[in-house]
């Protein structure tokens, strides 16, 4: 019976990092890989900001043979002077949340840390955390472990451990397994962040070093061209329409750069930065740029009489297909939505780069006439092909109204509540005839799908709505279809707050949900970046032993635990498929909301994700060939 008193000694009061540690979630964004590689994330960005102040020019990442990462820049140094709380500033930074030099505008002009977390948490979430700093001619160091200083203060200072003319930091630590699911940091997303860092920091030096066995690897950053490179980078592979443009400016204490390419393809790729950090779902500042930069190619477009008095403007999408744009902004006083900064929601922002972008785009248009013909051309084809793909929707979509029960297809759920219901894509009959059988009709809703979908990577679209089982999707979701955000697409309608993925635990099952994720992911992103995807775990295994209890095992690593604790003879049963489980087991292992295990689908880096789509799921073999021989001793392989 559960206690009913609720009084002050219910209140409790997390101390220093004690909140950290209980819910990392709300600092790091998750305790998967992606908040996992987020902590040396944190670090550089401490660095950069040393850099953006004019004191740093150099910064190393190493990922060392124990698990640990090391981060030394050139700075200033952590200030090791006493604070007013009565103790080095070092320990202040790195123990208490909300310290930092970045509030008050004196020590940096514009930064990226700006809550005064990212140090502190990054010691509160590791084994060990260790610090050298290089200042005043002098080396100090300081140790921590989970967030508790090792080291013996003297009269609240540090004592020098050596001299030396060098100056800098360097933090090295050792993430907790007691917070995250893995701690083995993942290469690939480390060094697209600090490539793309080199990129928005012409000035800066960046060297990532691999010192763990298998993947050792050295690669020097810098890239003097800025985002003007950083473009030509994501489109090295595609036929230009246009040479890369850009563009800068300053006003109020905010400075703009902006870089933006046509190429010959019908999708667009805009990414927005502020202070250096990637925001992933955008915000004000590439609200600004599109809606000025719309507005502009459609006066140009009426003056030179492409769009006529009777003809409606381009939309957005129009004028933005085929675009790969940069929009960086250095802001004094961003305004994030979260400590992971995915989204920017400062008003001035909008105004600044609306303005800059109004300005300096028209001056290169009124120089540069036949690469605004080229846009608009580019326009004027994303406009034609919009509308007729409009009608093709309205035909497929609408002429024909399914009843979800009547052809054997969709077997709703009970629940209208939208945030309580759930939806499994299963592949096969026999599957779908278990789940159907196994699932809770209350709030488990069953969509069967035959064999491999279309993959929308290669296809038209008219192919694509031409699809029976896409189309039986569209209408389950309730929430549209479009190319990227917006045009049809409205999440608010979205019937399930989940989409679980449920395939066989085999190359054909990785297949289709492969396919499935590259729909989702080119027509309805939000799906996904509002973390309503998901992929069922349904068990390899069950263990039955002569004497005790059947114990399900989830993959390889489980058996091989199962079989080094259990002791007596026991009898192992091999799930080729989702079809071998009655619907008891279906229910029990992979649908029952108390026991199931599901993995959350993520994008943590959205060039990467895109460009990734691309070369596995398009049309170009050699690339596609040449990234499977080169990872191929990275697959976890099940004969």
């Amino acid at each position: 019976m559960s206690n009913n008193n609720y009084d002050a000694s219910s209140i409790t009061v997390l101390e220093g990092l004690e909140a950290v540690r209980m819910r990392p979630g709300m600092y790091i964004g998750s305790v998967s890989t992606r908040g996992l590689n987020h902590l040396v994330y944190e670090i550089v960005d401490n660095a950069v900001d040393e850099h953006l102040a004019g004191y740093c020019s150099k910064i190393t990442v190493t990922l060392n043979p124990d698990g640990s990462a090391s981060v030394e820049d050139n700075g200033r140094g952590i200030p090791v002077g006493m604070h007013a709380k009565g103790i080095t500033a070092e320990r202040v930074v790195l123990t208490m949340l909300h310290a930092g030099g970045k509030f008050d505008n004196a020590a940096y002009k514009t930064s990226g840390g700006l809550h005064g977390v990212g140090s502190s948490v990054v010691n509160a979430l590791s084994t060990w955390l260790k610090v050298q700093i290089r200042t005043d001619g002098f080396v100090y160091e300081d140790a921590y472990e989970r967030g508790v200083p090792t080291v013996e203060l003297k009269d609240g200072l540090l004592e020098p451990v050596g001299k030396t003319r060098e100056h800098g930091t360097t933090i090295s630590f050792l993430p907790d397994p007691e917070i995250f699911e893995k701690t083995r940091f993942r290469e690939e997303d480390i060094k697209s962040r600090l490539h793309e860092t080199a990129y928005l920091n012409p000035d800066l030096t960046i060297v990532y070093i691999d010192d763990r066995p298998g993947t050792e690897e050295y690669i020097e950053f810098h890239e003097p061209e800025g985002i003007t490179g950083f473009i030509r980078d994501m489109n090295k592979s595609k036929e230009a329409v246009t040479d890369v443009i850009f563009y800068s400016g300053e006003s109020g204490g905010i400075s703009v750069d902006v870089a933006f390419q046509y190429v010959n393809e019908f999708h667009e790729n805009v990414l927005g930065f502020c202070n250096n950090i990637y925001n992933a779902e955008g915000g004000t500042h590439l609200t600004g740029f599109k809606t000025m930069f719309t507005n502009v190619i459609n006066q140009y477009a009426r003056e030179i009489g492409v769009l006529k008095d009777k003809d409606n403007n381009f939309n957005g999408t129009d004028v933005r297909n085929g675009m790969t744009a940069v929009v960086s902004i250095k802001h004094p006083d961003p305004r994030f939505e979260g400590q992971t900064k995915t989204k920017l929601d400062n008003q001035d922002a909008a105004k600044i780069v609306s303005q800059i972008t109004g300005d300096e785009v028209t001056r290169f248009f009124d120089r540069n006439l036949e690469v605004l013909k080229a846009i608009i051309g580019c326009a004027e084809k994303a406009a034609k092909i919009r509308k007729t793909e409009e009608k093709a929707k309205t035909n497929l979509l609408t002429k024909q109204k399914y009843s979800f029960d009547s052809n054997g297809k969709l077997a709703n759920c009970i629940s209208k509540d939208a945030s309580k219901c759930e939806i499994f894509i299963v592949e096969g009959d026999s599957a779908g005839g278990s789940a159907k059988m196994a699932r809770n009709r209350e709030f488990q809703a069953i969509l069967p799908i035959r064999g491999k979908i279309l993959n929308v990577e290669k296809a038209s679209i008219d192919k694509i709505l031409a699809n029976a089982e896409i189309k039986t999707m569209i209408n389950a979701f309730g929430c549209g279809f479009s190319e990227g955000y917006g045009n049809d697409f409205d999440i608010s309608k979205l019937r399930y707050d989940k989409i679980v993925i449920m395939a066989d635990a085999d190359v054909d099952g990785a297949h289709i949900a492969t396919l499935l994720l590259t729909l989702f992911y080119r027509f309805m992103p939000e799906l996904i970046f509002e973390g309503h995807v998901y992929i069922a775990m349904p068990p390899l295994y069950k263990a039955m032993p002569s004497k005790g209890k059947e114990e399900y095992l989830y993959d390889d690593s489980a058996l091989e635990k199962y079989r080094k604790t259990h002791k007596g003879p026991f009898t192992l049963q091999r799930y080729k498929g989702l079809g071998e489980m009655d619907p008891q087991q279906l229910w029990e292992t992979t649908l029952d909301p108390e026991n199931r295990m599901m993995r959350l689908v993520e994008i943590e880096d959205a060039k990467m994700a895109s460009h990734m789509t691309e070369l596995l799921m398009g049309n170009e073999v050699p690339p596609r060939r040449d990234f499977i021989h080169q990872h191929a001793t990275d697959a976890d392989l099940d004969f």
